[in-house]
């Protein structure tokens, strides 16, 4: 079933980080210090058509002095430095868009980002030259 495509249809998206672990990453024949951040990416399809909701992680590396740092931030007041949000967030949101396009079109919702589309010229006349 198509929905109908009279109604308008709001789409909002939402990607908040629900928590933040330290994590010892590899990075090859060693393991470095590093965040693990949890979050949740959502598309709300309103007026109550239906939602999309990513739970995943994304592993977040840097000075070992910056992790400590951020680390210890998070566990007494649940804040990060505005560079290290703005970088983990972005790449939820880039991830997430794409996996939720995906999603949508197997659930049969629109997408919910513009996609690229031809639109026929009104005037019928060809010209061949």
């Amino acid at each position: 079933n198509a929905l109908d495509t009279t109604v308008n249809i709001q789409i909002k998206n939402n990607a908040i980080i629900t928590d933040v672990k330290e994590e010892k990453l590899p990075t090859g024949k060693s393991k470095a210090d590093g965040l693990k951040f949890d979050f949740k990416f959502s598309l709300q399809y309103e007026p109550g058509f239906g939602e999309i909701e990513l739970i995943g992680f994304i592993y977040y590396m840097d000075d070992p002095e910056i992790i400590k740092t951020t680390y210890k931030n998070w566990k007494k007041d649940k804040k990060l430095p505005k560079e290290i949000t703005a970088h983990v967030i972005n790449t939820v949101l880039f991830k997430g868009h794409i996996k939720a396009l995906e999603l949508s079109q197997e659930v049969n919702l629109p997408p919910h980002l513009p996609l690229p589309s031809i639109n026929p010229k009104q005037n019928s006349e060809s010209y061949i030259g």
